[in-house]
């Protein structure tokens, strides 16, 4: 008779425990283990529990394969969540690591779990390897349905809130916990400031939006407070803003720009003109034309408005990155006006903010929302449903997993089905069918898909409080129509058509607050706490890996010491693993 050591690691996360009945029975390639319940003296899988017993056998079982673990209902039905079981075998100095990382919910459920090593479909030999491949795959297509929300933008998962998901890619509750104290402490700030200020009302002018910082400031938002009139600050977050990606060096200007020379020479270097800059590389260009034609919001009954500006800078070598000339109308006439840095000061302010406003929609909805959420949520819901947990790519998947809970976060944008598909469909065309070919081919998509979903997030996400808290800095709605008569416009207008006070804080205090901040349950880049895989070679990658992380690091401090204006958002230790929000 053989006795084999059985080791069961029970989750560390809040009721991660069970009082429940598990059952252990070890499946190698000459047999099956007796049925075995798993009880020793005292309690049994506690919240963080490592706990160990012995599983007899008639027989050696040979190499194994599989645990299958049971859980059935004691007094009262009790989830349990399982890291994962080793086993060790008698006169052998090695162990098998079976990785769970999962909930086993429900009476008399059954779970089977494959020996850690990693394995694509032609390592699998035995007809019990394959058929549990098989039937992994079968069961998660039932679990992981895919949904087309709305045409024109990528599918998503089939489920409407957060408690339609499957408990296994759910908020662990501390983190529900977290998001929720957030939450509920920014609700009492706001709470509190109604009582000094009125809700629905406009500012009285631009100081007044100060009255929103009570606490949760940061030095880039005090800074933003300060500086956000300058132009060489308007420039400066083309850059290093939270959306980095609309300025493009401009060779030749567009036709329904009507910027000429003249117009922009008094904010050129005295001995150039705006052709010679334009062959010199030093024009650039942010064109929000994606933006034209988009139906404008309702906001308790009052239509709102946005406008598809286009911004001319100029790379100047004194001042920096500066705007030089602002059209607002993609489809100019000839009273459309062009807004310079020599108009009045409150017609060059507003016709700023237009363009600070569109980035906002841009932002959120396609650099944001788009190109890190969506699309990342399509290849996490992709690999569940075809990928089994034994496959390398599933556990690259494992460390990096989004929790597929986004569309009920972002609807405090108050934005329409209509405005989210046109901006998606003009800007993510993906093939219906991608074939991978090559070795280079997969590593280049698995390189892009971690990528997006850690440094990408991280420049795009943890930024929002930095440059969006002060509100005239990036208005998130704008309740008047673009100015067409610079000599109009007056501090009145700016503070009409600003954001009124609920906006200001309940869309943007409340979006950037809740999304950015940092969580102290966060996973930094490069730490795994569900530990897929369990060959040496990959613990040695990972470890090299962790290694090159905190020399990066390093750098990155190095770099930005003594900058006023430091960006440290891709500092590894502030970017998380993948997407959690």
């Amino acid at each position: 008779q053989m006795e084999y050591k059985v080791t069961v690691a029970t989750g560390t996360s809040e009721y991660s425990g069970t009082n429940n009945y598990i059952y252990v029975t070890l499946v190698g390639e000459r047999g099956e283990s007796e049925r075995t319940v798993l009880d020793n003296p005292g309690l049994d899988f506690c919240r963080g529990a490592v706990d160990d017993y012995t599983v007899k056998s008639a027989a050696d079982l040979g190499p194994l394969i599989l645990v299958r673990l049971e859980k059935q209902k004691y007094w009262m039905e009790d989830n349990w969540f399982c890291r994962y079981v080793k086993v060790s075998v008698p006169g052998e100095r090695c162990s098998y690591t079976f990785p769970c990382y999962r909930w086993l919910v429900g009476d008399k459920v059954v779970v089977e779990l494959r020996e850690g090593t990693a394995k694509k479909i032609s390592d699998d030999t035995l007809p019990l390897e394959i058929s549990h491949r098989t039937a992994e795959l079968l069961e998660r297509q039932k679990i992981y349905r895919w949904l087309a929300w709305a045409p024109g933008i990528p599918k998503c998962i089939d489920a409407k809130s957060e408690a339609d998901l499957p408990q296994d890619v759910r908020f662990d509750n501390e983190k529900r916990s977290d998001f929720v104290g957030s939450l509920h402490y920014a609700l009492l700030e706001l709470s509190l400031k109604k009582l000094a200020i009125k809700f629905g009302k406009s500012w009285n002018d631009l100081d007044d939006f100060k009255r929103i910082f009570w606490k949760l400031r940061s030095p880039i938002a005090e800074y933003t407070m300060k500086h956000w009139k300058e132009d060489c600050f308007f420039g400066y977050q083309f850059l290093n803003g939270s959306n980095p990606r609309m300025i493009t060096r401009c060779k030749e200007l567009p036709s329904n720009f009507l910027v000429t020379g003249d117009m922009v020479q008094s904010s050129l270097v005295p001995t150039t003109t705006l052709k010679e800059e334009l062959k010199k590389g030093n024009i650039f260009l942010v064109d929000h034309a994606i933006m034209d034609g988009i139906p404008a919001n309702v906001i308790r009954d009052q239509a709102q408005h946005i406008a598809a500006p286009l911004c001319l800078l100029y790379e100047h070598p004194e001042k920096g990155l500066i705007p030089i000339a602002i059209q607002l109308e993609q489809k100019p006439d000839k009273d459309t006006p062009i807004f310079l840095p020599s108009d009045p000061p409150l017609a060059w302010l507003l016709a700023k903010m237009w363009v600070r406003h569109s980035e906002f929609q841009v932002f959120q909805l396609l650099s944001h929302l788009l190109r890190t959420h969506l699309v990342v949520e399509v290849i996490c819901v992709a690999t569940l449903r075809q990928l089994p947990a034994v496959h390398p790519i599933y556990k690259v998947r494992g460390s990096l997993q989004e929790v597929l809970f986004r569309r009920d976060k972002f609807a405090c944008l108050k934005l329409d089905n209509h405005r989210c598909i046109k901006i998606a469909s003009h800007s993510i065309n993906y093939p219906a069918v991608f074939e991978l070919k090559t070795k280079e081919e997969l590593i280049t998509l698995l390189s892009v898909v971690i990528f997006t979903s850690t440094a990408q997030h991280a420049a795009t996400n943890n930024g929002q409080f930095d440059w969006c808290a002060w509100v005239p800095n990036t208005p998130c709605t704008m309740r008047h129509p673009p100015p067409t008569d610079k000599d109009a416009v007056t501090m009145d207008l700016i503070m009409d058509t600003l954001p009124d006070i609920s906006q200001s804080c309940v869309i943007t205090m409340m979006t950037s607050t809740l999304l950015c901040f940092l969580s102290f349950l966060q996973i930094p880049m490069g730490q795994y706490v569900e530990q897929y895989f369990t060959e040496p070679a990959a613990l040695k990658v990972i470890d090299k890996f962790r290694k090159d992380l905190k020399e990066l690091e390093e750098h990155i401090i190095a770099q930005n010491e003594g900058l006023e204006l430091q960006y440290l958002y891709l500092c590894p230790s502030r970017m998380e693993n993948s997407i959690t929000i």
